[in-house]
């Protein structure tokens, strides 16, 4: 039986891709990892306090969907691409790429950005842990490049659940982090009313800005917003005890 996932509307992606972003739905875990509706949760976090019997269990129902174990990694908000082929033991990195089939590149979320990447002519895949602080530090410019070093071509992009515009409130320092994309970067903050120096930020905007900036104009997704839909997506930022999903791309 399949998992519950996300719709992926990605036109053009290539036959020989394979694509799933996991909703906090049919899984095992209990409150708080559940699935929002007394159901059990797919929290694939390890690092989170859930039961690790309920995330194997969680992982093993995931890896049932997968050609391979997903290449997982230990993310930490920063720029390391490593090549998914060679993710050992979960190492400290926020993207992975691949060119060969079968190998899954992995990103956990809730809140931050998954963003997942293909070359059109179905040759090299990549996904990438795109928060806000991954975003301005250039994780997703770091993944594309390693992307066509690997000898992609034309790159698509899809954006997964995120933190929506209407929901992520920042202060003025995420706004100037991200002044080395230019003035068409201010147009992703609106200044809140009555709070001073405060702004909603819009994720999925500014990492289209920096897709086009690396060349990637071909960009799908980014319309969930995941402390919006608490039946459907974990987050962070609304429950801060919570689960994890995973959105993960490989080559067939």
């Amino acid at each position: 039986m399949n998992l519950p996932a996300v719709a992926l509307h990605w036109p053009g992606l290539p036959a020989s891709v394979g694509a799933l972003s996991t909703t906090r739905r049919g899984g095992v875990s209990l409150a708080p990892y559940d699935d929002g509706a007394g159901g059990g949760g797919l929290n694939l976090g390890t690092h989170v306090g859930d039961a690790p019997d309920a995330v194997a269990r969680n992982r093993a129902l995931l890896r049932a969907q997968l050609p391979a174990e997903p290449a997982w990694l230990t993310q930490v908000h920063g720029t390391r691409v490593l090549d998914a082929a060679t993710v050992r033991s979960a190492p400290e990195a926020d993207a992975s790429i691949s060119v060969r089939s079968g190998v899954v590149c992995a990103i956990m979320t809730a809140d931050c950005m998954p963003v997942l990447l293909a070359d059109a002519n179905g040759y090299v895949v990549g996904a990438a842990h795109a928060g806000w602080r991954g975003l301005a530090a250039g994780v997703l410019e770091n993944t594309v490049e390693a992307m066509r070093k690997a000898g992609a071509g034309r790159l698509l992009a899809w954006l997964g659940p995120g933190i929506g515009p209407d929901a992520f409130e920042v202060g003025d320092d995420v706004r100037q982090a991200f002044v080395r994309l230019g003035p068409s970067a201010a147009s992703a903050f609106r200044p809140v009313e009555g709070t001073g120096e405060k702004y909603r930020a819009d994720l999925p905007a500014l990492a289209r800005l920096a897709l086009a900036q690396a060349g990637v104009r071909d960009v799908a997704g980014g319309s969930a917003c995941t402390l919006s839909e608490p039946q459907q997506f974990y987050s962070f930022r609304r429950d801060r005890v919570t689960g994890r999903m995973a959105s993960l791309i490989w080559l067939r």
